[in-house]
């Protein structure tokens, strides 16, 4: 998409959502990970939102105003390129945080997020988040950890990219996007995914049809539906194997040396 404008102006589609009587379910995995005492400390200054579809959460080049605790839904991660064209470079989800270079001390963003399926966050102010940091060790590793893992992303969405056919690109995304998702709904239209993918439309509508034809997915009006996620996985060019199985490691490593702490 070029349309940096337009892109720009959902971000008034960003509304804090319907507060319950006994709060919301948490679902984020940073946040679940958290002792008692930094739950408390963070959790007073976030804010439940509900996020639309091809909302903007950060803009290439801008300042950072709010950062993301992403609670359901699918966030895309773009590169945005001088002459408004651009390619997603990433994926977060549950798992994950929109923001990171607030971690390290920086102010602005990079890429270009947006929400790519319509879901939920818990979102806090840069000033806010900055000074929460401060007080919540385990959220500063946590956040140090899960940039370390998309930045592991970037690096194997950037190789398949440029080494495999479209087809193995689009299961290796197709896998991503169910890991995060859950489910077997993937609802999105073969034109954007072929804005995700950087290719043409017409390669996407190929693509997708030889799965099709092969009984791994189905598609009608805009839904693309999971029928064989083991067919999928042995489709599957070696980019996504290598990378689940790494971060996986990754997390169990965390996990040990944080009983061990």
């Amino acid at each position: 998409m070029s349309d940096t404008e337009s892109a720009r102006s959902r971000k008034t589609a960003v509304k804090p959502a319907v507060s319950g009587r006994n709060g919301y379910a948490v679902k984020n995995t940073i946040l679940l990970g958290l002792p008692p005492k930094e739950c408390s400390a963070i959790f007073s200054k976030l804010t439940f939102v509900s996020l639309a579809s091809s909302i903007v959460l950060n803009e290439a080049g801008e300042r950072i105003k709010f950062a993301f605790f992403i609670n359901d839904g699918l966030a895309s991660i773009l590169r945005v390129m001088g002459d408004g064209k651009s390619v997603e470079v990433g994926l977060c989800g549950k798992e994950g945080f929109i923001g990171l270079p607030l971690t390290a001390g920086f102010s602005s963003s990079p890429t270009r997020t947006i929400m790519q399926v319509e879901g939920s966050a818990f979102r806090v102010s840069a000033k806010d988040f900055s000074a929460a940091l401060r007080e919540c060790p385990t959220l500063a590793r946590s956040l140090q950890r899960f940039s370390q893992e998309l930045a592991l992303q970037s690096e194997h969405v950037a190789t398949c990219n440029r080494l495999h056919v479209i087809d193995e690109r689009l299961v290796r995304w197709l896998l991503m996007s169910q890991d995060r998702l859950g489910g077997s709904q993937v609802p999105l239209t073969q034109t954007f995914l072929a804005y995700m993918l950087g290719t043409r439309r017409a390669s996407v509508t190929v693509a997708a049809g030889d799965l099709q034809k092969a009984g791994l997915i189905s598609y009608t009006r805009g839904r693309l539906k999971i029928e064989n996620r083991a067919g999928l996985e042995d489709a599957a060019c070696e980019c996504y194997e290598t990378l689940t199985q790494q971060t996986e490691k990754w997390r169990q490593e965390a996990s040990k040396n944080e009983r061990e702490r």
